[in-house]
């Protein structure tokens, strides 16, 4: 398996789109966010309410315009994982959070979310993922990455932050903690 880490480009948009359509979630039933849910702050049931064709269409134009944005990890010319990472303040979701917001005015990444195909999962590529994103973060002048995983330790196929150990182990650390939820945090200076 010779994987490559792609950032996400308009180019690219089919292999996402075939991610998406053919290997994410396919171990889930319902699970067609196409990764919108962080660029707007509507309800669950106000978000999926169109159903898999507007989400699909609404990704496609947040694609074209650069609104969404992240990395594609590809085994040849198969889409094997995705990562959802922006400027903190580029998801409305987390600004309008107090808990996930905290405040922050540091130029921050967000990480989030991830989701590799079943069959390709425990083989280190959101490990891969997040060392990516955080050289290519560093190298543009961010000063921090940060996350929001679940607290628990347990597999739970709905962590689309993927699991807190995942950062540990990047050398990030527990910024801050409420109910079952994490902020994750890397300095990179």
């Amino acid at each position: 398996m010779k994987l490559e880490i792609k950032p996400l480009t308009p180019a690219l948009a089919a292999g996402f789109f075939d991610f998406f359509d053919n290997r994410a979630f396919t171990d889930r039933d319902g699970a067609f966010c196409y990764c919108t849910w962080f660029h707007c702050v509507c309800s669950v049931e106000e978000h999926y309410q169109p159903g898999r064709d507007a989400m699909r269409e609404c990704a496609g134009n947040y694609i074209k315009n650069g609104v969404l944005n992240g990395y594609l990890v590809y085994d040849g010319n198969i889409a094997a994982g995705w990562c959802n990472t922006d400027k903190k303040e580029n998801y409305p979701r987390l600004m309008n959070d107090p808990f996930l917001c905290a405040g922050n005015t540091e130029k921050t990444k967000a990480v989030v979310c991830f989701e590799i195909a079943p069959e390709y999962r425990g083989k280190g590529i959101a490990a891969a993922l997040l060392a990516r994103i955080c050289d290519d973060a560093k190298a543009q002048g961010y000063d921090f990455v940060e996350s929001y995983p679940a607290s628990h330790q347990k597999y739970d196929p709905f962590d689309y932050a993927g699991p807190a150990r995942l950062y540990e182990k990047l050398g990030f650390v527990k910024a801050s903690e409420q109910n079952q939820s994490l902020v994750m945090r890397k300095e990179l200076r």
